[in-house]
């Protein structure tokens, strides 16, 4: 039978199901997890895990989480975790019971949360609509975020990845499109990591030649912010918050980085989380970075970790003015 001919069958049939398990209304675009992703092992993983951590939180509650698009819609979950994780008092009612009162706990909640989190509203990928129409990727993709910013350490499964369609209403008719989503980081396990890259050769082989290499990166960062009025003297300490990084990324790459997306004076181990994490997604993003690097190695100061991720920038930018 021709090719061609089974795959037009099979993303039709995909699309039915698809159309049958959300309503598009005209002028609508909608995401959603195709069939052959509902039952991927990652994904089950992950699910049983966010909801095990939910209900660890919670417990104290007596909130037990069984189906997170079924158990997370109203917002009643929603409102304890954030209480519960970053203490926000947050001015909603406790139960809302109709339509109208979900929606109206939903973007008070997803409001607050994207005010922690340093997001613009282009940023995010989930909604108030999606949330309440129990849409799984989006659901999932909250609890990541969530989860990422008040519990940095916490171990999310990696590489937790979806097929997923894109349905649109168009005058014409429907509009579909396909891809392949990551949830949660899409990175190597850090134990695959090449075991004798030129770091370890050069902290375990050649340590006297150690400062020689410290002070050339220095120098480098310090061209490159100096226009700042920063003086980067220490790799330990200096970056273990993410800032300076982040602001040599922008001078380097040429963009300006709004002072909402980022703790320009981090006050906790959270927020020092926050603004490494953005700088390796940056990093990653421009094609910079194409190791793991665990942020926590970053925020504790580990000096081989942070000289690999100023490697990454010296290696491409060595040459620029500043």
């Amino acid at each position: 039978m021709d090719p061609d001919f089974l795959n037009a069958l099979t993303q039709s049939s995909t699309l039915d199901r698809s159309l049958s398990e959300a309503v598009i209304t005209k002028g609508e675009k909608r995401k959603l997890i195709k069939q052959t992703s509902s039952k991927n092992p990652k994904l089950e993983e992950l699910k049983l895990f966010l909801t095990e951590w939910i209900n660890r939180t919670l417990k104290e509650e007596h909130i037990v989480v069984k189906s997170l698009e079924e158990d997370l819609y109203d917002g009643l979950v929603l409102h304890h975790l954030l209480e519960n994780l970053g203490s926000l008092k947050l001015d909603v009612d406790r139960i809302a019971l109709t339509e109208k009162k979900q929606r109206q706990k939903l973007s008070v909640i997803l409001e607050a949360v994207g005010k922690c989190l340093k997001l613009e509203e282009s940023q995010l990928k989930w909604s108030v609509e999606s949330i309440l129409a129990k849409d799984l990727l989006s659901t999932l993709h909250l609890l990541v975020a969530i989860a990422k910013h008040f519990e940095p350490t916490l171990a999310l499964p990696p590489n937790v990845q979806v097929e997923t369609i894109t349905i649109e209403t168009t005058p014409v008719g429907l509009k579909t499109s396909n891809a392949v989503e990551y949830i949660t980081e899409n990175k190597e396990n850090i134990e695959a990591q090449s075991k004798n890259d030129a770091f370890d050769e050069l902290f375990s082989c050649a340590p006297d030649k150690l400062d020689a290499v410290k002070k050339a990166l220095l120098q480098f960062v310090d061209k490159h912010v100096g226009k700042l009025g920063l003086n980067v003297k220490d790799i330990e300490s200096q970056f273990s918050d993410g800032v300076i990084l982040l602001l040599l990324i922008g001078q380097l790459e040429g963009y300006f980085l709004n002072l909402r997306n980022f703790f320009l004076t981090p006050a906790s181990t959270m927020e020092m989380f926050h603004n490494v994490n953005l700088a390796l997604e940056l990093l990653a993003e421009g094609g910079l970075l194409n190791f793991p690097v665990n942020s926590e190695d970053i925020v504790n100061g580990d000096t081989k970790a942070i000289m690999r991720v100023l490697y990454c920038l010296y290696s491409k930018y060595k040459t620029k003015e500043a």
